[in-house]
């Protein structure tokens, strides 16, 4: 026999389904403009987010875990893995984005009939807004406060990390195979940067007023400085003051004295056997307080190096560095003595010339147009002061040296070279040599237009 036992309805159990109730619309419409707001927001904090972070250089981290600053940890932390960083980034942009679309659609159901019309004004709604407030704006200040902002987000980004990690890693790991697929590369972020991009920062810089002009000049020369060779720093053959070694010590105190060196080179028979060097203190020294009458001139030298004319400045630098030696003789490829190089001329090339009492400037501009030159100035140094591109051949660096390769022979005082709207007038002339000439922008002259960017390192 079966018996049925019923129990009275509990309280839980009293009245309608929960799913049946009524309720308003306009509470439904409220609710759902709150949350699209509080997800413009969060938009807004991903825009932002990716502006300051990938517009923070590395050694500005640095800096500020150095100096121990609220957020540097975090911060950090995040930077060392870029590719996860912008994974966590776009991922909740794009969820938060397409949640205001969705519920912004849902919202506009409830008072237009057509679907397909609340489809497209929610659809436009939120891009304007999503443009507006979500991208531009937030955008805007984040360049404007990188730093600062980066900090402060630094904390709320890691969190998001941790809330949307499935996400993440599964996203992460497919852009890493879809990037090995097709070839792309899989770093976000790179410290790789080109000479051109770092010249036209420095040039930026000059023009927004927080590099001085001189200063500007100087870390140029700081980058012709790698690819400058021996031969176009050296002081010329010609040039080169330098004694016998069968001279007197009172004879090359005098070589000295007449030349404003403090050190000569020391030759045997002519300039293409050079011994090594002598120096003016050991000169005096020996010639004022020597105790002995014996010691003659080839006992006062020192040595010195050797190099080719096309050793880099930059290596040869270090070179003497190393051996302590303020002056090197440069050779060619036939081991005769080309010109001598030393610790001054390469450091002129870094910041300029140094000029000595009375001597002239290598450069001097007259007005817009006109400047006088030295003939042994280098076409490059010309052509990134006067704002001209005068070439440079393999035979020559020089003015003097353009001139003779246009005119193809020796050239007098008077004579004037013409290339592309310029004008080159030599007015002095010694021997042989051109000493000085002057130069002119006719009114053919265009100025030379700014080359494309080109990766020098490759």
């Amino acid at each position: 026999m079966t018996v049925s036992v019923s129990f009275p309805a509990t309280a839980a159990q009293v009245g309608p389904d929960p799913s049946t109730l009524p309720v308003s619309d306009g509470l439904v419409a409220a609710f759902g403009v709150g949350t699209v707001l509080v997800l413009l927001g969060l938009s807004a904090f991903f825009s932002s987010s990716e502006i300051a972070m990938f517009s923070l250089p590395p050694h500005r981290v640095d800096s500020m875990v150095a100096e121990d600053l609220p957020g540097a940890g975090t911060l950090q932390e995040l930077k060392d893995d870029p590719h996860r960083l912008l994974v966590t980034i776009l991922v909740g942009n794009n969820l938060v984005n397409i949640a205001m679309s969705s519920i912004a659609t849902g919202i506009l159901a409830l008072y237009v009939s057509s679907q397909s019309l609340a489809v497209f004004l929610a659809t436009f709604g939120v891009t304007a807004l999503v443009l507006l407030f979500g991208e531009s704006a937030p955008k805007s200040y984040a360049v404007e406060n990188t730093e600062t902002w980066a900090r402060r987000i630094a904390g709320p980004l890691k969190l998001s990390e941790y809330v949307l990690l499935p996400l993440i890693v599964t996203f992460d790991y497919l852009t890493r195979q879809v990037n090995r697929v097709t070839g792309g590369r899989s770093e976000i972020e790179s410290t790789y940067v080109t000479r051109e991009e770092i010249r036209d920062i420095i040039e930026t810089g000059e023009r927004a007023g927080v590099l001085e002009e001189d200063e500007r000049e100087m870390l140029q020369r700081i980058f012709r400085f790698t690819n400058t060779i021996a031969k176009e720093v050296m002081t010329p053959r010609l040039d080169m003051k330098a004694v016998s070694k069968d001279a007197t010590i009172d004879e090359a105190i005098q070589a000295c004295v007449q030349s404003n060196h403090t050190r000569l080179p020391v030759y045997d028979g002519s300039l293409d056997n050079v011994l090594g060097i002598v120096h003016i203190s050991d000169l005096v020294r020996e010639y004022s307080y020597g105790a002995s009458d014996d010691v003659e001139l080839e006992d006062l030298i020192q040595e010195t190096l050797h190099v080719p004319e096309s050793k880099n400045v930059d290596d040869l630098l270090a070179e003497m560095r190393e051996n302590r030696m303020h002056m090197v003789i440069v050779i060619d490829e036939f081991g005769t003595t080309e010109g001598m190089v030393t610790m001054e001329d390469i450091t002129e090339e870094i910041v300029g010339e140094i000029l000595q009492s009375g001597e002239e400037e290598p450069i001097e501009v007259v007005d817009d147009r006109t400047a006088t030159l030295k003939g042994e100035v280098n076409i490059d140094e010309v052509n990134d002061r006067l704002d001209v591109d005068i070439p440079e051949g393999e035979e020559f660096e020089t003015i003097a040296g353009f001139i003779f390769n246009r005119a193809g022979r020796l050239v007098e005082e008077g004579e004037t070279i013409e290339y592309d709207g310029i004008e080159i007038y030599v007015e002095r002339v010694e021997n042989t040599r051109i000493l000085k000439a002057r130069l002119v922008k006719t009114d053919a002259y265009e100025a030379p237009q700014p080359e494309p960017a080109v990766d020098e390192e490759a």
